[in-house]
């Protein structure tokens, strides 16, 4: 269940960069509620991390849920703000996924 949770955490982690990006493109209110969603977003991402490190070492733990939000976060640069997607970005991206895939396989 720790693993579920550590990529729930993940993904909010993704959640709140996006939030950023959006808050830094809105005027007005809307620029407060994309902050508010990133204070959102941020604090569920760290209560679930602090959860799953009950269970998973720390530093696996670290790794994966920063690997998510980074992944989560150049790929919705590529698809939401449409920052360049070539060829070397996203094989290293994909060396990234692997890494995460890895470190799930060897811990225990």
């Amino acid at each position: 269940m720790s693993w579920v949770i550590l990529v729930i955490a993940g993904f909010f982690e993704t959640g709140f960069a996006f939030c950023l990006g959006k808050a830094k493109e809105a005027t007005g209110a809307a620029t407060i509620y994309w902050y508010a969603g990133f204070v959102i977003c941020l604090a569920i991402s760290m209560i679930l991390l602090v959860r799953a490190t009950r269970e998973l070492p720390i530093g696996t733990a670290y790794a994966v849920w920063t690997g998510i939000g980074a992944v989560g976060t150049v790929l919705i640069g590529i698809f939401v703000f449409k920052e360049p997607s070539h060829f070397w970005r996203i094989f290293f991206i994909v060396t990234l996924i692997a890494s995460i895939v890895g470190l799930k396989f060897v811990t225990r």
